[in-house]
């Protein structure tokens, strides 16, 4: 198994851990865009092929990379930059209506249990 996938699912443990460990929601969104990272690396890596070559420049190869998955990680990109921005934008307005933006303070003066 390439060292990439391992890279991969490495840095998606991070992000899990990052998003799950901390009461702060702008590193929550931070854990949230490793995680992301690292779903992009993974499918990036299953896209190559050991050899293989982009169609666009030799249209005769014998393997050609899948062009694909790179096509989806730039749509996934812009995705994830409008993700994060929303999501800044929402703890902004927590942290203005509530004072703070960790995450216990901010259900235990909602009232949430």
């Amino acid at each position: 198994m390439p060292l990439i996938y391992w890279a991969g699912a490495c840095i998606i443990a991070i992000g899990l851990y990052i998003l799950i460990a901390h009461d702060n929601l702008v590193r929550k969104l931070l854990g949230l865009n490793v995680l992301q990272v690292g779903v992009f690396v993974l499918y990036i890596a299953f896209g190559f092929l050991q050899g293989g070559k982009a169609p666009i420049l030799d249209a005769v190869a014998q393997y050609h990379v899948a062009a694909l998955p790179h096509v989806l990680i730039l749509t996934a990109i812009v995705v994830n930059i409008s993700t994060t921005t929303l999501g800044l934008a929402l703890v902004l307005r927590i942290h203005l209506a509530c004072g703070s933006i960790e995450e216990r303070e901010v259900t235990a003066r909602l009232g949430c249990p």
